[in-house]
This record gives C-alpha cells, structure tokens and sequence, in this order.
C-alpha cells in the first residue's frame, strides 16, 4: 500500500466529470491497483476514486522539455501528474504541487473478517435451521467464496432458485450494499444465477429494510433463543 499526502487537484473524466480543487489530501494506492483520494473528514469515505483494474501512470512535470498533448490540461505550477485510467477509458487526473509523505508499506494478506460470536453463531444455527427462511429451503454451504469475500450462506428455495444470506446481528445499510456486491458478482455465474437475496439479522433498521426492499432483497427476523431451542429472557404476557 502507498500512501501519499500532497497538495492536488483531481479531476474524473468519464460518463461523469467530477472536480476537486487544490487542497492537501490524502492519496491511497493498493495492491489490487485501485486509486482514491480522502479527505481528513467523512470517515472511510473517499472524495473520488478508481477502481480495480485500472493503469496508474506518473509523470515529472518539472522536468524540461515539451509535455505531451496528454498533459497539456495540467496547470502549469504542477510538479507532476498522475493519469489513472480504467479499462472503459475513464480516467482520474491528479495535478500535484507539493509532496508532504509518500512511503509505501508491504501489508500482505489479509486474513478477512472475523464476525463476532453472535453473528457467527446465527450463521452457524441458521445452516442448521434453514427451512427459517421457508418451506423447502435447502443449504448448499456455508461461507460460500467469491472473488470479493466470502456469502454467508448460499441455498436453495423450494424451487430450486438459488438464495444468497447475509447475516448480521443488527442489520444496517452497510449490510444491504455488502449483500447487493455479492448479488451482482453472483449472477454472472450462469450455473447459479438468478440468484435472489435474503438479509437476516436479529434487528434490521429501517432505513436498511427501505433499501433492501428496494433492490429486491428479503429481509429475515431472526430470533436468536428460537434457533438455539431455548425460551426468550423477554418478559411475555402470555
């Protein structure tokens, strides 16, 4: 991973244009070749980026000699460019005018997310349990691999429909969008697709369900005490 703090300006020229003017920011380059630029606000989120698979090239503004036409757009106080361009032509230009930090670090791999006792029990009970979710409902696997990270629980319904589950001990929109990237990854695979997708949680906010209903996604209940067999703590009139 390499970071760098420089003052720039970033420019997204594509089917959108984006710009953000010269200030001091943050740019992030991974392994996987993926370029972003962050803010010191909005938590995890970056201003503008470009994903995977993309060609990042750099070049010395500061050097003489004539630039080329492909240059030309920079301003002329730039000491150098980055031009980062996907594999649709698009392309995330950054002027720098001055480096802070830039230093590279060896991460390797990382082993994933750990999800916590109650989520990793909720999955395990629910493979256990999956007519949960209906009537003919049938397990394939757990912790089905994909190219993004591994679904919780990949099945069957009653009609042979293949059903992905994204399980959280309290549902939110991070969630929803997690389960939709799986979605989309899955139903390019013509031995599973169509493939429909259920969001289990033992609480599901509802601006989660609003999102989740929307794209298509099933939203599950789960009632943690009734997969393990027990009686609730909650106290019942009847």
């Amino acid at each position: 991973m390499r970071l760098v703090i420089a003052e720039c300006q970033v420019d997204y020229v594509g089917r959108l244009t984006a710009h953000l003017p010269r200030a001091p920011r943050l740019l992030l380059v991974k392994s996987d070749g993926s370029v972003s630029v962050h803010a010191d606000d909005r938590a995890y989120k970056p201003l503008n980026w470009m994903s995977p698979p993309c060609v990042l090239k750099e070049f010395d503004l500061a050097g003489e000699g004539e630039q080329s036409e492909d240059l030309a757009s920079f301003p002329d106080d730039a000491q150098s460019a980055w031009i980062v361009e996907n594999k649709a032509g698009e392309q995330l230009r950054i002027a720098i005018f001055s480096v802070e930090l830039d230093t590279a670090h060896e991460l390797g791999e990382d082993p994933g997310l750990i999800k916590d006792g109650v989520e990793a029990h909720l999955q395990e009970l629910l493979a256990e349990h999956i007519g949960t979710l209906g009537d003919g409902y049938t397990l394939i696997r757990r912790e089905y691999m994909t190219a993004i990270g591994p679904v919780d629980i990949l099945c069957r319904d009653a009609d042979g429909g293949t059903v992905a589950v994204e399980i959280k001990r309290r549902g939110e929109i991070d969630g929803v969008e997690q389960l939709t990237r799986y979605l989309e990854l899955l139903n390019r695979d013509p031995h599973l697709a169509p493939v429909e997708g259920v969001y289990a949680a033992q609480v599901i906010k509802p601006q989660a369900r609003t999102l989740a209903v929307d794209r298509g996604i099933r939203c599950v209940t789960l009632d943690y005490d009734a997969l393990r067999g027990t009686e609730s703590k909650e106290m019942r009139l009847f």
